[in-house]
């Protein structure tokens, strides 16, 4: 089937791109905090901030929900569906659960961009939702100056093997699923339009196997690693578990080119944001300024950040006892 392509380039119809584009995380915080949380039955997703929210409805039972949607983060229609379909349901994956159905959550310029244009972004999300055994079922559209696209996705769980932000505990390992590097790379693209096709495909690969071998090794913590980057969500996951999480920076793996993006000033706002966020919870030690950017880069659709080993992705710390800062980086 032959691609639409739009009048100009998709990602410039955009004021930032993917995860980039999410809400500071101090700035959310503010915002939502005492606004979220439920009763006993509501195991995840309350003040942490877990990936997902999941309801215990019955003896083994729980309900997963999630939703993320966001502007494109490239200028291929259909490769920026799956990719914002493949975080949505990373969202699921993160806490344990397996997505059932999903819901379409679009907003759409209808006097700049033609509608075959957002047909492919939805045929992308489709598609991607299908190599998850996920149906999307309908959804909601608006006219929007701006474009967006996501999924709400409705999941399932074991409320007894779930991954949950605050059961990190000291002595226990970090290992991360995907390579960093995706924010750094997005920015250059939306910036000169030079294409990075092993981005896109980390960005629209799915967490499934990853959180699967997770609960299969009896993993109880992890986390997605999204617009917060590494170190932000890092911080959230020892925060909620009372630990401090440590970082060894050398053992950290970046895509290809991630390095030299930031040398050349592609530095997402929000990836600074992020470093800001984090640096008063955070002891560098000597960590130049380059790797801490990498290390608070915001991804879209990163992998998953386990407390636990993972088979084939690398273990780049460890959680220890509480000390005088909640990250440290060696």
């Amino acid at each position: 089937m032959n691609r639409v392509v739009p009048t100009a380039r998709l990602t410039q119809y955009a004021h930032g791109g993917g995860c980039a584009s999410t809400i500071p995380p101090g700035e959310l915080e503010r915002v939502v905090a005492g606004l979220t949380g439920g009763g006993d039955d509501l195991v995840a997703g309350g003040e942490d901030g877990d990936d997902a929210a999941v309801l215990r409805v019955g003896e083994g039972r729980a309900v997963v929900s999630a939703a993320v949607f966001f502007p494109p983060v490239v200028d291929d229609a259909y490769d920026w569906g799956r990719i914002a379909a493949a975080s949505a349901l990373s969202a699921v994956y993160a806490v344990g659960g397996v997505p059932l159905m999903a819901l379409s959550l679009l907003g759409w310029p209808r006097d700049a961009l033609p509608a075959d244009l957002a047909r492919e972004v939805l045929r992308g999300g489709r598609d991607a939702a299908a190599r998850a055994g996920c149906p999307v079922v309908g959804g909601h559209g608006a006219d929007d100056p701006e474009p967006k696209y996501g999924l709400a996705v409705t999941g399932a769980a074991d409320p007894g093997r779930l991954l949950r932000l605050d059961a990190g505990r000291p002595g226990v390992p970090l290992s991360l699923t995907k390579p960093l590097g995706l924010g750094v790379l997005n920015a250059r693209h939306k910036a000169t339009g030079e294409v990075f096709a092993h981005a896109v495909e980390t960005m629209a690969a799915l967490n499934a196997d990853a959180a699967g071998a997770a609960l299969d090794r009896g993993v109880r913590c992890a986390t997605g690693v999204s617009g917060f980057g590494l170190l932000g969500h890092l911080y959230k996951l020892a925060r909620a578990a009372g630990v401090t999480a440590v970082v060894d920076a050398r053992a950290v793996e970046y895509l290809d080119g991630a390095r030299a993006a930031v040398r050349d000033g592609f530095v997402p706002g929000a990836t600074r944001r992020n470093l800001a966020w984090v640096t008063p919870h955070t002891d560098f030690g000597r960590i130049a300024e380059e790797e801490r950017l990498l290390l608070a880069d915001a991804q879209t659709s990163g992998g998953l950040l386990v407390a636990g080993e993972v088979p084939g992705a690398p273990v780049i710390g460890e959680l220890v006892g509480r000390g005088r800062r909640a990250l440290r980086v060696r």
